[in-house]
């Protein structure tokens, strides 16, 4: 089976970033599939381009087995109306190129699928049109409900046109779509309120490839260090709440606990306001560090004592969550402190660390005190529980045997050509 998945922010292991469709691509093509990710060569994290050499267009590069198409896209530093553009770029470029990519590109062959991932909605609607043109199977992988989460965080109001026109898109990306993969588990509940069936719906949550931390896992007791770290690796933006990480930093260091500090390690829009606030609160507690390349990232991991994973208090998240961070916390055996409120809680589910209510600094303060505080050896216990969890569940080849059922099941169905649906 041939397998085009269009994913704006897709990477590979070699820079920062998610890796959840190169590792799922990688490990489909050991199945025998054929997989081509068409991406943006701006990275979004590094600001720069990371692929295209002057002047060239697009690329086309084997990342152990899996075809990246990279795209020129518009550049942009802030997350303003450039970002947009650059959106529109990558959209525009993946359905002119994309319509001749097997044409031009022989070894690529036609898909038989095309999977279109909602980092935002305008990369879906270039899958579909391609779908269309290819007479494939159109698929829509949902990481974000839009317009809902723009909403709910407060960039869009609920009445605004914008929010009108992208829930109209929404629901007729629903409708067209032959299956819907949800990263959220329980995304299928907004969705049938909009009428979508729940049986069209699949949960592929995100994942972990657990090679990267093969011979890593020391045991957290053997490990010497001068202080007990606690580390938040990940996106540095509005959703992510380090406001209250850093407010949480300042009640340990006014408590006079020396032998704890925390490391940020990322980046994003927020990270100059959170290092200057840090700054001014005259934090020595905690340290800011710039990302890493998901290759070296397990090793970043495995060094510390423990992590963190802050949720803003929105009523988004009663849909659950799915952020690449907890899984690569949980392969890293050490035990999380998680402030939100969401549906689905993996730490109190699995009893690998500790929860703290969203919003409340004094609570995160606590339950990393309270980790600091306990014997290694039930750190220890906390880290493995949550290591087996993730080699059960969330491991990369465990989702890609679900998305190779998903995928075959496709072709069990009498076949409509989406060439039959209305145009947007």
């Amino acid at each position: 089976m041939n397998v085009w998945i269009l994913n704006h922010y897709a990477h590979g292991p070699d820079v920062p970033g998610g890796i959840r469709h190169y590792a799922l691509g990688r490990i489909l093509v050991q199945r025998g599939y054929q997989v081509t990710v068409l991406a943006s060569d701006w990275h979004h994290l590094m600001k720069r381009r990371i692929r295209l050499q002057d002047g060239a267009r697009y690329a086309l590069e084997d990342i152990d087995g899996v075809n990246f198409v990279w795209l020129r896209t518009t550049p942009y530093q802030e997350n303003d109306w450039r970002r947009i553009l650059n959106w529109v770029s990558y959209t525009i470029r993946a359905v002119a190129l994309g319509r001749k990519l097997a044409s031009i590109l022989p070894e690529i062959g036609e898909p038989d699928v095309i999977i279109g991932s909602s980092v935002h909605l305008l990369a879906v609607v270039a899958a579909y049109h391609l779908a269309r043109h290819y007479h494939a199977h159109f698929v829509m992988e949902v990481r974000d409900l839009w317009p809902q989460t723009l909403v709910e965080m407060g960039t869009l109001g609920d009445r605004h046109p914008l929010t009108w026109l992208l829930r109209r898109l929404e629901r007729f990306l629903y409708d067209r779509a032959k299956r819907i993969i949800s990263l959220l588990p329980f995304a299928y509940r907004y969705m049938s309120s909009l009428g979508v069936p729940t049986d069209k719906v699949t949960w592929i949550p995100n994942g972990v490839d657990l090679s990267l931390y093969e011979g890593l896992t020391t045991a957290a007791s053997e490990v010497d260090r001068a202080a007990f770290t606690v580390m938040y690796a990940g996106a540095h933006g509005v959703a992510n709440a380090l406001d209250v990480l850093i407010e949480a930093a300042r009640i340990v260091q006014d408590r006079g606990r020396e032998d704890i500090r925390f490391v940020l390690m990322g980046d994003g829009p927020e990270k100059p306001r959170l290092s200057a606030m840090a700054q001014r609160l005259q934090l020595r507690n905690i340290e800011f560090r710039d990302p890493l390349p998901k290759a070296r990232v397990p090793s970043a991991l495995v060094a510390t004592d423990a992590f963190v994973l802050i949720l803003r208090d929105v009523p988004l998240y009663k849909y659950g969550i799915s952020p690449n961070k907890l899984f690569d916390y949980l392969a890293a055996s050490r035990p999380i402190v998680f402030a939100g409120n969401s549906e689905n809680n993996v730490v109190d589910e699995v009893h690998c660390g500790v929860s703290a209510p969203a919003a409340d600094p004094s609570a995160v303060a606590e339950a990393v005190i309270g980790l600091a505080d306990l014997p290694a050896e039930e750190r220890e216990a906390m880290g493995q529980r949550g290591r087996a969890y993730v080699q059960q569940y969330h491991d990369y080849s465990v989702l890609a045997r679900q998305l190779a059922d998903t995928l075959e099941a496709l072709n069990d169905e009498q076949a409509v050509g989406p060439g039959c649906q209305a145009a947007v």
